[in-house]
């Protein structure tokens, strides 16, 4: 965790020089104030109330996630917009990661940003522990992490009023009532960026439309992975809505992590890896429910297809830091043989333990590059339960062809675009999952065509990062906030 700046002057706001406008996201932030109707102003403050009645449950949720990661317990007062510490400042790029897939598409921005506009003062808030952990590899110095701000005006208030953002950026899926009512009080251009919105987050926001239509409404700018996310979120009532593609496709591999993984996998002389990748809670059980089945069954050739090759070694990987132990505890007790990243320290040799291991734990952080490397083929975790599945483009672009089951709405065009050029199989469950590994680890030509069809959609899906900075600096050139790119706090 980054630790609180000590208290220091407040930065002089530098102003905005002239950017050329971009297009109708940039003439948004000319819009006129927001007017609300009688029943969305009642919507708005019986929301507001319910936070306020919410938050002491919320302490004690931070609390009990506390136990498992201590990141929780810290800087808490945070979140209700109170900073000790920290002196009042402005000129900020606000940038809003949630979690740890956010803080990954943000990291991707950030890097265009920078390139763009050098010495930008980022800001940016999370609101879990592990997006604060990652995000905290992002920030140079000058910038400044603190947890996002609780839903209410008086929380919102002082966040804005204690740091003045210049423009603020949400990541995804964040749109907050009061955080844009807010903005639009304060003058702040708030911008969608990467936004998406499923089909089935997007009848809820029907359902709650009083409520939400304004808060789609009131953004600055929306920038949409797809057309299709793109007509929801007008739907929902966002204005200034272009299609700019998904951030996550400009990932750019990691040479080093690469190379790890093909040291793991010469070190295994062969053996063929499978990997359940991001795995959710309750899929570990699943899997293991599908190979007792697969044992007891023990099909026959003509029965069926090809079994996997009997020394092949399972590889995985949970979402969630804090489910690694637990995960651990639940293949132990199934018999298996298993062996933890952490109990390895990179830089020695591949232990006896690893190689007679059936299953690898990939319980470390920032290692994902790797384990797709060392693997044949991963199934998509959060896609074998109503989760919504987690990002494939990773798996894409280290060549590892990838078996989904039938939940991918989170990814929904990524996912279609990775099944139209093969890099990816739909299965109805982890029993069709382990037949159609079987069938793509027994034929090579198959398993080349795959890896083939990640390599273009890796490729086919870049440029969104270029798009999107150039779009955000055209409306905060547009909006005359005043910015500061001293670096100086």
């Amino acid at each position: 965790m980054v630790p609180e700046a000590a208290p220091q002057p407040a930065p002089k706001p530098a102003p905005a020089p002239a950017i050329p406008p971009a297009a109708s996201a940039a003439d948004a932030a000319d819009a006129p104030p927001q007017t609300l109707s009688r029943w969305e102003r009642v919507a708005l403050a019986l929301y507001g109330l319910l936070q306020r009645l919410l938050w002491p449950l919320v302490r004690l949720k931070l609390r009990w996630r506390g136990r498992a990661e201590s990141g929780y317990l810290e800087h808490v007062e945070q979140r209700l917009g109170r900073y000790p510490g920290l002196v009042p400042s402005s000129g900020w790029l606000w940038v809003h990661a949630v979690s740890l897939g956010e803080t990954h598409a943000a990291a991707l921005l950030l890097a265009e940003l920078r390139a763009q506009m050098p010495g930008l003062r980022l800001l940016l808030t999370h609101g879990t522990a592990t997006g604060r952990a990652q995000g905290a590899q992002l920030l140079r110095p000058g910038d400044l992490q603190v947890w996002q701000p609780w839903d209410t005006p008086t929380a919102v208030a002082r966040f804005l009023a204690h740091f003045k953002p210049a423009v603020g950026l949400l990541i995804e899926t964040e749109v907050w009532p009061h955080w844009v009512q807010g903005c639009r009080a304060q003058g702040v251009p708030l911008l969608l960026v990467n936004a998406r919105l499923s089909p089935r987050s997007a009848r809820g926001a029907q359902r709650l439309r009083v409520l939400l239509r304004p808060a789609y409404a009131g953004l600055s700018a929306v920038l949409a992975q797809s057309e299709a996310d793109a007509q929801r979120l007008r739907q929902a009532g966002a204005a200034a809505v272009q299609v700019m593609g998904n951030l996550k496709f400009d990932l750019q591999t990691d040479a080093a992590l690469i190379e790890r993984g093909r040291q793991w996998k010469q070190a295994l002389g062969g053996r063929r890896v499978l990997m359940l990748a991001s795995s959710r809670a309750g899929e570990e059980a699943l899997w293991l429910q599908a190979l007792r089945e697969a044992q007891r069954q023990e099909l026959e050739p003509e029965q069926g297809p090809p079994n996997l090759p009997p020394d092949a070694l399972w590889l995985l990987v949970p979402r969630h830091p804090q489910r690694f132990d637990a995960v651990a505890a639940l293949l132990h007790e199934a018999g298996l043989r298993v062996w933890r990243r952490s109990q390895w320290q990179q830089g020695t040799d591949l232990p006896p333990e690893a190689r007679a291991a059936q299953v690898w734990l990939g319980d470390s952080l920032g290692e994902m590059q790797a384990y797709y490397t060392l693997a044949d083929l991963a199934w998509l975790g959060g896609s074998f339960l109503p989760l919504g599945g987690q990002n494939l483009i990773e798996a894409a672009a280290c060549g590892c062809p990838i078996v989904m089951g039938p939940h991918t709405y989170n990814f929904h065009d990524a996912a279609a675009q990775a099944e139209q050029l093969g890099a990816a199989q739909r299965v109805p469950d982890m029993a069709a999952a382990l037949h159609a590994s079987a069938q793509l680890l027994h034929d090579a030509s198959a398993h080349r065509a795959a890896q083939s069809g990640c390599a273009a959609l890796w490729q086919q899906g870049q440029g969104a990062a270029q798009r999107c900075a150039t779009t955000v600096l055209g409306v905060w050139g547009r909006s005359g906030t005043p910015r500061d790119t001293s670096g100086q706090l």
